[in-house]
């Protein structure tokens, strides 16, 4: 039984503010309140980014807010949740950090359709300014 599957949060600045070159997708470690609460729609991806601690991929900032019906043993609305992805996919975004210049940033945040809760993150290069006014031009 799956509810409202089609959740779909976007971070509508990404592909304004950055160039992707490369997309993946990667399962979220989080607690029962958390997936309630994405179930829910009540979930923000603004200045969230994605960073390498002692070999595991972590995104950071990724606002996710506290269950109505939760408890005390509510989540933190800001803490950082481990990626899941496979070891060949972590060295190839590590080896892509290490160049000059790019990230790794979340792009949509989504229900799959077994009822998992998924990150689409893009491994991208910052954009100057006229490079963004080019990209408005174009729209």
């Amino acid at each position: 039984m799956i509810r409202n599957a089609n959740v779909n949060i976007k971070n509508k600045r990404a592909t304004f503010d950055y160039e992707i070159t490369d997309r993946y997708v990667a399962g979220l470690q989080l607690y029962g309140t958390e997936i309630k609460s994405i179930r829910d729609g009540k979930a923000g991806l603004v200045d969230t980014y994605c960073l390498f601690e002692r070999g595991e991929l972590w995104v950071r900032n990724m606002h996710i807010a506290t269950y109505f019906f939760g408890t005390y043993n509510n989540h933190e609305v800001k803490r950082d949740r481990k990626l899941l992805l496979n070891k060949k996919e972590l060295s190839k975004l590590q080896r892509a950090t290490k160049e000059t210049g790019y990230t790794i940033i979340p792009l949509r945040l989504f229900i799959n359709e077994k009822g998992l809760a998924k990150l689409e993150i893009g491994v991208a290069r910052g954009k100057k300014n006229y490079d963004k006014r080019q990209s408005l031009r174009e729209k």
